[in-house]
């Protein structure tokens, strides 16, 4: 997840030229294999650690070798007892497991605890018909419409009836779901907006939206953790389709 965040950046950039090219006709996601995105489902998934974010971690048996470390810009976080560890990605039960695995060669049998202190890694990403296309952080409650306004607002070609978001499920695997932002834009209250979670994908498309496969392999197969085993190609439509 941390690797993927400055590419991430540039792609908002390539998302919008994505979002320029027209059709005359609706375009439909289809998939090419037996695995593609997994149910929607607004469980809130685990936590996964993010690079800015501090943790505790502590040892249950040995307690001076606790500490607090900042997950770094590569992910890694590095510990007295356990050395190098990759903590970007993980959520926090995967990296208890890894810090004790790796703890192991000179603590015996340790039971390790992680906390997360400070939450500075968590973000969400905001793409398409926006003013400014980014990487914004969390920190709090925010929904799907304030993300929006937070990148500038809507462009004039914005099709606000299909707002995408992308949501990392379990095995890694997306999930994606459609949005009305229209009918609630003008009250934008916190009981409307949908909200979101660390991770979070906002894409807001255009009117009329060209190779909504090709948008969907770049930013999911290609920079995002998620499971590689699918992808989706477009092909014309008279019916509705997700765009």
């Amino acid at each position: 997840m941390t690797r993927g965040i400055v590419a991430l950046s540039l792609l908002m950039v390539l998302a919008l030229s994505l979002g320029g090219c027209e059709t005359s006709q609706s375009v439909t996601p289809v998939e090419q294999n037996r695995v593609a995105m997994a149910p929607w489902s607004d469980v809130v998934p685990p936590y996964r650690l993010n690079s800015g974010d501090k943790i505790r971690v502590s040892y249950q048996r040995t307690p001076e070798l606790n500490e607090v470390v900042l997950v770094g810009p590569d992910g890694w976080i590095g510990l007295r007892a356990a050395g190098q560890v990759e903590a970007g990605g993980q959520t926090i039960a995967n990296l208890e497991q890894s810090i004790a695995k790796a703890a192991s060669h000179i603590l015996n049998d340790p039971m390790v605890t992680v906390g997360l202190e400070e939450a500075g890694g968590a973000v969400v990403y905001v793409g398409g018909a926006v003013r400014n296309s980014g990487v914004y952080p969390l920190g709090r409650r925010v929904g799907t419409l304030e993300a929006i306004f937070r990148a500038g607002g809507f462009d004039p070609e914005a099709r606000m009836t299909k707002v995408v978001l992308i949501r990392r499920g379990e095995a890694d695997k997306p999930m994606l779901r459609t949005i009305d932002v229209r009918d609630f834009a003008g009250t934008a209250t916190l009981e409307d907006d949908v909200p979101l979670v660390a991770g979070d994908i906002v894409f807001v498309p255009r009117e009329r939206v060209a190779e909504v496969g090709r948008w969907v392999d770049m930013y999911i197969n290609r920079l995002l953790p998620f499971s590689r085993s699918f992808s989706y190609v477009t092909q014309p439509s008279t019916t509705n389709g997700l765009f």
